[in-house]
């Protein structure tokens, strides 16, 4: 049986701010335009949260049952290191998705919007599906796919619109400065690991792509993000600029990425890139209040 450590090292934490980041800024743009609601606030916190549990714990299940973490590099995998029965950690990410159901459920109840059902079955489905199932799209290079709309799109237009009951411009260009940022988690992540999952037949974005090409990626994605910024304090709100200073702290983590770093260097890079999104989310997402 895994300790609490382990437990939690499974869980990724260092993904959480993917979780934070896109709720942050939707609640930001809630209050900016007065439909600030603390509860759908928080059971949006709560969804999100509890599917981003739920997919490291269903990535850390069947990838383990492939055989796909055998050779991995980064931080201690529960299934592939035998850390834990395969069944229990299937078993934590079941019960992350039932509690993230259980909170939409909560949302649906606040908005009478009975069809968020669908938006949240369909989180749930491509969470499990990312690396799960017979023929994951997270082995075909469609990972970032998933995330920037899952941990970009759906939480921050869904976080202002369980407040707001309405999506506007504003709301969309947000929610694609945060994508682009997650995504850039992922690039980093499926780059350090593109040895072994090129052995594992893991054939993920960065692996199709090669070592060079995924580092111009990272560096596109981490410009996308700063550009929505710009987009958003020329057409929504000019306090939007000030999320510009946080890409001070994207400096550390491009470096190390178009350096060449490879293998356990580039955690530091994945470190430094899940803090970027979290604070670029909550200086967003203060700029977008005093709207």
């Amino acid at each position: 049986m895994a300790t609490g450590s382990q437990w939690l090292s499974g869980s990724r934490p260092r993904t959480l701010p993917a979780a934070f980041a896109p709720v942050i800024v939707g609640t930001g743009l809630a209050i900016g335009v007065t439909s600030f609601n603390g509860w759908a606030a928080l059971l949006s916190l709560i969804v999100a949260v509890a599917l981003q549990v739920g997919v490291n714990y269903s990535n850390d299940y069947s990838d383990g049952i492939r055989g796909t973490d055998e050779a991995r590099v980064g931080p201690v995998r529960l299934v592939g290191q035998g850390l834990a029965p395969a069944n229990q950690v299937k078993r934590a990410a079941f019960a992350s998705f039932v509690v993230a159901m259980v909170a939409g459920l909560g949302l649906m109840l606040i908005t009478q919007k009975w069809w968020l059902i669908l938006v949240g079955l369909a989180c749930v489905a491509a969470a499990w599906l990312y690396t799960g199932g017979k023929h994951p799209y997270g082995y075909l290079g469609l990972g970032e796919i998933f995330v920037f709309v899952f941990f970009g799109l759906v939480p921050v237009v869904g976080t202002f619109y369980v407040q707001a009951l309405t999506v506007n411009a504003g709301s969309v260009i947000a929610a694609c400065g945060v994508g682009f940022l997650s995504c850039a988690i992922l690039v980093t992540n499926n780059l350090r690991d593109i040895p072994g999952d090129t052995e594992s037949g893991k054939r993920t974005l960065a692996v199709r792509l090669g070592d060079s090409r995924t580092r111009v990626l990272y560096l596109a994605l981490v410009i996308a993000s700063a550009v929505c910024v710009v987009a958003l304090a020329l057409t929504y709100s000019k306090s939007a600029v000030v999320a510009l200073a946080s890409f001070a702290l994207a400096v550390p983590p491009v470096r190390l990425v178009m350096s060449g770093a490879k293998g356990r260097d580039l955690i530091a890079a994945l470190k430094g890139t899940g803090t970027l999104v979290l604070v670029y989310g909550l200086v967003l997402g203060i700029a977008l209040a005093l709207n």
